[in-house]
């Protein structure tokens, strides 16, 4: 048991920020209010400490490669066949991968580990703890999502060996092509028909039931792309990346998407990084569309996702706004909204306490990470 006292609560709900009490037991938030307690639990004093609910990023490549670095993106995508949704991402992750460690320090909980971008179709991901030494123990949840990839990355990979797609025009036709024949297979089972199995098109049953989202990488002017191809299946799906959102503001609106935008680090590199407009993230986030912010690890740090959240301060994006992006937003995204995400009874014990406030204090820095009633790092 364990009883957090004298926190300033940063809920993530409806509730406003309070000065109060939580109660953990089990791993679970037993109680929340004021003056609380309980005989045999182990109490840590939070005054003047801002508590949060653990820290989400639901678009992660983290541990899929060795050291956590860029050559990780080589690992986490199967290019053998520019269609390849029966991959499942869980079997490439290393939780013994020092970017773990990264995340609990920084105050990270839950990631949502994601397949690369080298496919149109790159396979289904996972969310998981950040804690622990088997990955499976970790997994908080299976199959989360199908992950879909439009613009440079699948075109140059097989450009460059000489396959299709060729083109952007010849990616977004596979990517047309796939959901045509998998919802002609699916209608054909649904009304009893004798088909062949055929493991490619039985991944995308729950996406075309909407049972779980896709999650497409894409930017600028491939954006309208995806919304008409997505729309058109009528398909659950969230925007990765999302740079050049401002020159599709009205559409991402009416699709009814969420967008999952970054890494924002202002590195102008490639094409498709050449437009980041961090200020799109508050427009759309005022007219309704669900936002999250991630690093894209290990393209970015995951030490890294609160100096994001500042820099979408910087941009018009109101502060509390901005810490539902990396709590509440991202467990919505990844399915898991009913259990981590925010401070409410019944949910994991998942903390992330700050000595001074994410997103509007530049030395915001982490004191305490805990995991389902669990200290996990405590800055001295």
């Amino acid at each position: 048991m364990l009883l957090l006292k004298n926190a300033t609560v940063y809920p993530q709900t409806e509730k406003a920020p309070f000065v109060g009490d939580v109660l953990c037991e089990n791993g679970r938030i037993k109680e929340i209010g004021k003056d609380l307690s309980a005989d045999d639990a182990e109490t840590i004093d939070l005054t003047g400490l801002n508590l949060l609910p653990g820290i989400v990023d639901c678009h992660s490549h983290a541990g899929l490669g060795p050291n956590g670095d860029v050559a990780t993106l080589s690992y986490c995508t199967d290019t053998a066949n520019p269609v390849s949704p029966e991959m499942d991402v869980i079997y490439a992750a290393d939780p013994t991968n020092g970017c773990y460690r990264w995340a609990i320090e920084n105050g990270v909980t839950t990631l949502g580990i994601l397949p690369g971008s080298c496919d149109v179709i790159d396979g289904t991901g996972f969310a998981t703890r950040t804690w622990g030494s088997n990955i499976f123990e970790m997994c908080l949840k299976r199959n989360i999502c199908m992950k879909l990839s439009l613009g440079e990355n699948p075109k140059g990979m097989f450009q460059n060996k000489n396959m299709e797609p060729d083109s952007r025009m010849g990616v977004t036709f596979i990517l047309e092509e796939y959901f045509a024949n998998a919802k002609a297979y699916m209608d054909k089972k649904d009304r009893g028909e004798k088909v062949d199995y055929n493991e490619q098109y039985e991944v995308a049953i729950p996406v075309l039931k909407r049972e779980i989202p896709a999650r497409i990488h894409c930017t600028h002017n491939d954006m309208a792309a995806a919304i008409q191809c997505l729309s058109k299946y009528n398909l659950r799906f969230t925007i990765e990346h999302a740079w050049g959102s401002s020159n599709y503001l009205d559409e991402i609106v009416a699709s009814g998407c969420g967008i999952v935008y970054g890494p924002i680090g202002g590195r102008k590199s490639f094409y498709e990084s050449r437009f980041v407009d961090v200020d799109a993230v508050a427009k759309l986030d005022e007219a309704g569309t669900l936002c999250c912010l991630t690093v894209d690890s290990p393209l970015e740090g995951l030490d890294s996702l609160l100096s994001h959240a500042e820099q979408a301060v910087r941009e018009g994006a109101d502060p509390i706004r901005v810490m539902r992006m990396i709590t509440i937003n991202p467990a919505k995204v990844i399915g898991l909204d009913a259990e981590l995400g925010s401070i409410e009874v019944g949910k994991y014990a998942n903390f992330a306490v700050f000595k001074g406030l994410p997103g509007t204090d530049m030395g915001a820095h982490v004191v305490y990470t805990i995991g389902e009633g669990s200290v996990l790092y405590h800055r001295n």
